[in-house]
Formats: C-alpha cells, sequence, structure tokens
C-alpha cells in the first residue's frame, strides 16, 4: 500500500519523499533511486554519463569544482586537484606516510595525527572533500527529479572500520544529507543482482568487488528474500590505483626515468597515462601512447599485477574458510568495481570456483542501484527483502599486558550487543580506564585504537570485589557503542565511539554555517566553469568542423561560422554565463543544418560506387 503524507500548513497531499543510494567512490561515484520499483542510475545531462569522477579541485579563488571538469586540470594544476580521497578517510598522517608520495597534492600531520589536505595556505579534511563529492551528487539528482533530496544511504567496502564509517557518515552529514544507513558495497550488489528476481532455491554467492581503491570480498547465502552475510575480508588499501602505480614504475624503470626530477604535473602526466594504458589492456594485447614514447603488452601487464590478484585470492580463500564454505559449494560469483574489468581477474576466479562468473550489470553502477533498493526498503516502500549483514572486524578492550580481549568477533551479525565481566587489580581503586580497539591481532599496539573513557568514582573495594560490566553494541551500520558498569554500586558511563580521525561537531557547524552562505557564489562559479568547458569545447569543434567540410561550405556559410565563433570566444574571454549560453544557442541553431548536411555529404561519398 502506497504511503502518503499531507502538509499540515497547506493541507496539500505531498508525494513520497525520495530516499537516494550513493556509492561514494574511490575512482568515481554515483547516485540512484527507485523509480515505480526500477532501480534508476541519474547520469548526466546528456544522458550518457553515470559516472562522476571522485575529483575536487580547488581554484585560485577557492572556488570549488568536482567531477569530469575538476579532472581536467589533474594535470595543469596538479597541487591543486584531488583525487582518491576516500583512500584517506579515518587515517591518520602515520597511516598514510608510506603513501604521500604517491600524491600530486599535500597531505599534512595536524594535531592529533589528523590528516589533512594543504591546498595553499589552507588545510581540507577528507571528510570536508568527501563531502563535496556527496553535494555534487546531491544536486545532481536534485536537478534530475525537481525537488529536494535531504536522505541517503551510502555505501562503504565492507572492511572499513569503525573511523571509516564514522568519516563517510560525517560527510554526509557536512553535505545536507541525513545519513539513514551505512551499506557495506558487496551486500548492496547482491541486493542489486537479486533484485526483481524469482529464486527457485537458496544459492551461496562469492561478492568480488575491487574498485580503485579498496577490495573487498563477502561470502553470502541467500534465501527467500534474507540476504544474509556469511563472512567478509578485504584490505582498504588495495586496488586499480595499485595497478596504475604498477605499470608507472615499470615505465620509469624501462626508459630510465629514475634520475629524471618529476614536476608534479609530470607525475600526474604519468599516472594518468598508465590508467589508461591499464583501461585499453583490458580489451588489447598492447598499449603504445599516442606519441610513441611508453607501451606495454598485455603479458607484462600481467606480471606486474599478479601480486596484487593473488593477494585477492588469499582473501577469497579466507573468507571461504570463515563461512564455513568450500569454493566448490559456490553457485555464483559476482563481480563488482571497474578493475574487474581486466581479463586476468576473471581468470583467476575461474580456475578458483566452479560456478559462473557474473557481470551482467556494470561493474561500475551495480553497487549504487544495490544502495537506491536499500533505501526504498528503509522507506517502507519495498518489503520482500531484509539484509543481515557482519561486522569485518574484532573489537575489544586492552588488557594486563597490553593483551586484546574480543568482546565482539569478526563476522558477527549486526545489529548485535555483547559483554563481559571485569574487575579491579589494585586495592581501593576507584577509576577504571577502558581502552578500545579493533583488530585481529593478540597485541593492541597491533590493532586501531578506536577511543578510551574512564569508569570513575569506583566504591574503594579490595582488588578483585568489583564485578564491572562492559558492553559493546554495534548498530546496523557497523558503528559502536559501549558501556561500563560497576555492578555493585550501579555506578556506569556509556559513550558511542568516536573516531579520533573525525571533525568535531563544532567543526562541522562551522563547515556547514559557510556552505549555506557561500552556496550562492559557489553555484555561479561552477555554472561558469561548465558554460566555459562547453563553449571551449564547441569552439574547437567549430575550428575543425570548417576545416573538414571546405567544399560543401559557400563563403557566405564559411564566413559567418567564423563571425558566430568568434562571438563565443569574446563571451568565454568576458566570464558572462549568460552571454556564453546566448552565442553557444546562436552557434548551434546556424551550425545544425549545416552539420546535417555535412552527414549527407559524407555518408553518399561514402556509398558512391558501391551496390547496395
Amino acid at each position: 500500500m502506497a504511503k502518503i503524507s499531507i502538509n499540515i500548513k497547506s493541507g496539500e497531499l505531498e508525494a513520497n519523499e525520495i530516499i537516494v543510494g550513493i556509492d561514494l567512490g574511490t575512482t568515481n561515484s554515483l547516485v540512484a533511486y527507485l523509480n515505480d520499483g526500477k532501480p534508476i542510475i541519474v547520469r548526466d545531462e546528456t544522458g550518457k554519463h553515470s559516472l562522476v569522477p571522485s575529483i575536487v579541485y580547488f581554484g585560485d579563488k577557492d572556488e570549488i569544482i568536482v567531477g569530469n571538469v575538476a579532472k581536467d586540470h589533474l594535470v595543469s594544476e596538479a597541487n591543486r586537484t584531488i583525487y582518491s580521497v576516500k583512500r584517506l578517510l579515518g587515517k591518520s598522517y602515520e597511516d598514510l606516510s608510506a603513501y604521500s608520495d604517491q600524491l600530486a597534492y599535500k597531505i599534512i600531520d595536524e594535531e592529533d595525527q589528523l590528516v589533512k589536505v594543504q591546498i595553499g595556505d589552507k588545510f581540507y579534511s577528507p571528510i570536508s572533500l568527501s563531502a563535496e563529492i556527496l553535494k555534487y551528487l546531491k544536486n545532481r539528482i536534485e536537478n534530475h527529479v525537481g525537488k529536494s533530496i535531504s536522505k541517503a544511504v551510502i555505501t562503504v567496502p565492507a572492511y572499513f572500520n569503525d573511523a571509516q564509517r564514522q568519516a563517510t557518515r560525517d560527510a554526509g552529514k557536512l553535505a545536507g544529507l541525513d545519513v539513514l544507513r551505512i551499506v557495506n558495497e558487496p551486500t548492496a550488489a547482491a541486493l542489486a543482482y537479486g533484485f526483481g528476481k524469482k529464486q527457485e532455491k537458496p544459492e551461496n554467492v562469492a561478492v568480488y568487488d575491487l574498485g580503485g581503491g579498496t577490495f573487498d570480498v563477502s561470502i553470502l547465502r541467500i534465501e527467500g528474500g534474507i540476504f544474509d552475510v556469511l563472512a567478509t575480508k578485504g584490505d582498504t588499501f588495495l586496488g586499480g590505483d595499485d595497478f596504475d602505480k604498477a605499470i608507472r614504475d615499470f615505465w620509469i624503470k624501462k626508459y630510465d626515468l629514475n634520475g629524471e626530477v618529476f614536476s608534479q604535473s609530470m607525475k600526474q602526466m604519468l599516472r594518468l597515462r598508465a590508467e589508461d594504458a591499464k583501461k585499453i589492456l583490458s580489451v588489447q594485447e598492447e598499449y603504445i601512447s599516442e606519441d610513441g614514447s611508453f607501451a606495454i603488452s598485455r603479458l607484462e601487464f600481467n606480471d606486474l599485477i599478479r601480486p596484487f590478484i593473488q593477494q585477492t585470492i588469499s582473501l577469497v580463500e579466507e573468507a571461504l574458510k570463515d563461512a564455513n564454505l568450500l569454493s566448490s559449494q559456490i553457485d555464483k560469483v559476482l563481480l563488482v568495481g571497474g578493475s574487474t574489468r581486466v581479463p586476468m581477474v576473471k581468470s583467476e576466479l575461474e580456475h578458483l570456483f566452479d560456478g559462473p562468473i557474473m557481470n551482467d550489470i556494470d561493474p561500475d553502477e551495480v553497487v549504487a542501484l544495490g544502495a537506491s533498493i536499500q533505501a526504498d526498503i528503509l522507506a517502507g516502500n519495498t518489503t520482500e527483502y531484509l539484509l543481515i549483514d557482519v561486522t569485518p572486524l574484532s573489537l575489544g578492550i586492552e588488557t594486563v599486558g597490553g593483551l586484546m580481549d574480543v568482546i565482539i568477533p569478526r563476522n558477527s551479525k549486526v545489529p548485535m550487543g555483547a559483554g563481559r565481566q571485569y574487575t579491579t587489580s589494585v586495592d581501593g581503586q576507584k577509576n577504571l580506564k577502558i581502552s578500545v580497539y579493533q583488530g585481529e591481532r593478540e597485541l593492541v599496539e597491533y590493532n586501531r585504537k578506536l577511543g578510551e573513557f574512564v569508569l570513575s568514582d569506583i566504591p574503594p573495594m579490595a582488588a578483585g570485589m568489583p564485578k564491572i560490566e562492559v558492553q559493546f553494541v554495534i548498530d546496523a551500520d557497523g558503528i559502536l557503542s559501549v558501556r561500563a558498569k560497576e555492578l555493585r554500586s550501579g555506578k556506569s558511563t556509556e559513550i558511542r565511539i568516536k573516531s579520533q580521525y573525525g571533525i568535531s561537531e563544532k567543526e562541522m557547524g562551522k563547515m556547514l554555517l559557510e556552505s549555506i552562505k557561500n552556496a550562492e557564489s559557489d553555484m555561479a562559479v561552477k555554472s561558469l566553469l561548465e558554460a566555459t568547458n562547453e563553449a571551449n569545447s564547441i569552439i574547437l569543434s567549430t575550428d575543425k568542423f570548417i576545416t573538414q567540410n571546405k567544399e560543401i561550405l559557400n563563403a557566405e556559410e564559411s564566413a559567418m561560422l567564423i563571425n558566430l565563433k568568434s562571438d563565443l570566444v569574446t563571451a568565454v574571454d568576458l566570464k558572462d554565463k549568460d552571454n556564453i549560453n546566448t552565442a553557444i544557442q546562436k552557434l548551434n541553431e546556424f551550425s545544425r543544418p549545416l552539420a546535417e548536411r555535412a552527414m549527407d555529404h559524407n555518408i553518399a561519398k561514402a556509398l558512391s560506387g558501391n551496390k547496395l
């Protein structure tokens, strides 16, 4: 039954509020929603492109540009163009110290080990940068559906830890979105594959998700609309970016570039060329750059990436072991993420599994589609599906000797709670510090510290007498709350573990206010840049059209095209968006019939002498 809400103020009926699904990716991001029961990927104004490059560019006047227009600045202004920001989320500077030299922009170590990105004399957190990408997606779908969007489901790699999940939620909040649920990417993909299909029998499914910056594998049992995650493994720092680096390093060695001093722009150009090579080698046996200066064969590429692929296969085998399943018991394998287009990925999986390796839904889009389905479930419109997910890493506290005492083991179903009782080790102890960790090592020094708090005012008792219960509660997003209680006295305290690599509520409030205050000027700058970008493309196309079609254009037509193009060049120089759009419209209207005539002429020329 459809839900209908009434606007109390006006008394008018309102349409159902749309909750969107967002895939916030390392390389590209997408937004989707359900329309008449069908998941829809929102594309750009041309209707062709669904992917938004996860790239943020800061102009000279601190204007912030996201997506394809930002991508145009990757080489020319490398130190002001931020990419792969997802790899920075929830990370300390120490976590990223070995990675920083791969970046064309500068990351810095600030107070409390927060990693920040430096642009000129300003500093930005990965959360605020991710928020800019989410704002762009929010604007895209609002323009598409013609109404305001305030609620979303955002996907994250299944192996994201508590800090990374909280950072993602904070980014959504900063973008003006109420994040109703954080969903694991492989689970969302499985939901997209299972949506609307009649299931004949229970299935065991492996979801192999290899993106630009992260890898996950999840093993699910799907039965009667219930998607039950049995186990998950992954690496939040393994993906297509590593393939690109391998190609780059190969070229540096092959062409003896070690002694060269690379500028940031040259580094970026080499990185982008390596990315192109990776894509071309997915469909061809060899890559040769346009200028002939760089080349690599698929065999060479396979040798370079084999260690990374084997690393993913090892994680798949560990996940199968955790799920108590053999590879022969997997009914199908779902491929997710753009990096699964690399042929070696599919061939290695075919060696491991007997079941079909499926990529019939676009690997780039499947996660966003699944997120939109989960969003519709939360809206109460879709009721026949249920997701049961797991926590990827063990959670526990530090005990005497720096040991990790696990309270919630990895691959436990969420949401859930678990507790354990402890006592004091010193007579008359009044305070007990509780340090919370996440990870799989026996010693806490090798795990990630999530936070700490103090249970105070414990009545003085002999060592071993107090009974202190520590309880962990994980919500459906995989985010942790901890409470401690001394059972004899009733003294208790409770905290929601707050990432030490996040941003404070005060800082977030300030950023939101600045965003609202500057929204109009930011939009004006964005509109001008988009118009300028389109104009420059049309100017180049016009020059090319005149040169290629001299034989069918008369002198008057050529002169008119040149004049209209000059008007457009002038409008661009004057930086007036309305004048640019007007000049574009005039040039398009005049050139359209000429383009049709040129097409007819070229077709007739091509068919000349041929019998049909």
